[in-house]
């Protein structure tokens, strides 16, 4: 049997699984990306893959080919690693697929993270069967990736899909891209308890904040979500407003590139799934009601083995094409 090495690099967990044609994880293990210290992430990187390579051949399996999905932009021709990786400093500007080709003798493929993990809701997820589909993946940031007519939209300099980063307010707070008012401001992780922590400011009876602790910093997405699910009105003006945000991007989404399939995962989608009925409320506002009608629109939480099957889906992808591998 011939596998995949899926390769899933995140800020805090890096995973690799190895992984079947059909998407099938035979093997996977986990590590924290700067477990052997700060700067070390290459080192985690190559040290998975190198265990359950072994551990896949001695399951009898051929290892083909290794895909990675980073937490940024990619030059994917020139399998390098572009320079905004907060994430993962250590990996910005580095040529990773030439480094693991080397490393490995197999061809290796690199992507942003969501481009890849479309990719695999394309071929083995919700999307699959589908020609047209868009991610929309809210976690700590907000990425996105599309696949319109089987193929992958990447952009000129890797940075298509970055529809987090689509301002849904003029006037909005500043953003951390340095725009002012990007969907992820507004209906990210990080967006979602900043604008929490804002509004308790000065405030220290606010129910939320005591559920915190006392703590502005320990105010996080999900205690946002279930103290807003407990009826504080504050946590709930803010879970609203990240709903309206999301529903207005897939107004955009739907009226812009009018898909077969709009999936969204990462990291809050599982808070976001018991809104589901306010976000597609707001959506209906914003989106042409033919097209919303023509679009399935599915929440489906995330997690790291849907991620190493994304990677592995890329090596996939690129090697049906034809890809530059390094």
């Amino acid at each position: 049997m011939t596998v995949l090495l899926g390769v899933d690099v995140g800020g805090t967990i890096t995973s690799t699984g190895a992984v079947t044609v059909d998407g099938e994880i035979l093997v996977e293990r986990r590590a924290p990306t700067h477990g052997e210290g700060p700067g070390r992430a290459l080192a985690t990187l190559l040290g998975l893959i190198a265990d359950v390579r072994r551990a896949a051949e001695r399951r009898g399996s051929a290892v083909t080919a290794i895909g990675v999905g980073v937490p940024g932009p990619v030059d994917t021709v020139a399998g390098r690693v572009g320079e905004h990786v907060p994430h993962v400093p250590e990996l910005a500007g580095r040529p990773l697929a030439a480094e693991l080709g080397t490393h490995s003798g197999l061809p290796a493929f690199v992507d942003n993270d969501v481009n890849a993990l479309a990719l695999g809701e394309w071929m083995f997820g919700a999307g699959r069967g589908a020609r047209s589909l868009v991610v929309l993946a809210p976690g700590t940031g907000f990425g996105a990736g599309i696949v319109l007519d089987g193929r992958l939209v990447r952009g000129i300099a890797g940075f298509g899909g970055e529809l987090g980063h689509t301002p849904i307010k003029f006037d909005g707070p500043p953003c951390w891209c340095g725009g002012h008012g990007c969907l992820a401001v507004y209906a990210s992780g990080r967006g979602i308890a900043e604008a929490a922590r804002g509004r308790v400011a000065g405030d220290a009876d606010a129910p939320l904040l005591r559920a915190a602790g006392g703590d502005p910093q320990a105010i996080t997405a999900r205690l946002v979500f279930e103290r807003a699910a407990a009826g504080d009105a504050l946590a709930a003006a803010v879970v609203d407003e990240a709903c309206q945000a999301l529903g207005a991007m897939l107004g955009t989404v739907v009226n812009g590139l009018n898909p077969e399939v709009v999936i969204v995962t990462g990291g809050v989608a599982a808070s976001f799934a018991a809104r589901e009925a306010r976000i597609l409320e707001a959506a209906r506002a914003y989106a042409f009601a033919p097209a919303l009608a023509a679009t399935r629109i599915t929440i489906v939480p995330g997690d790291k083995r849907t991620s190493m099957r994304g990677a592995a889906a890329l090596a996939l992808y690129e090697q049906g094409r034809g890809g530059h591998a390094s």
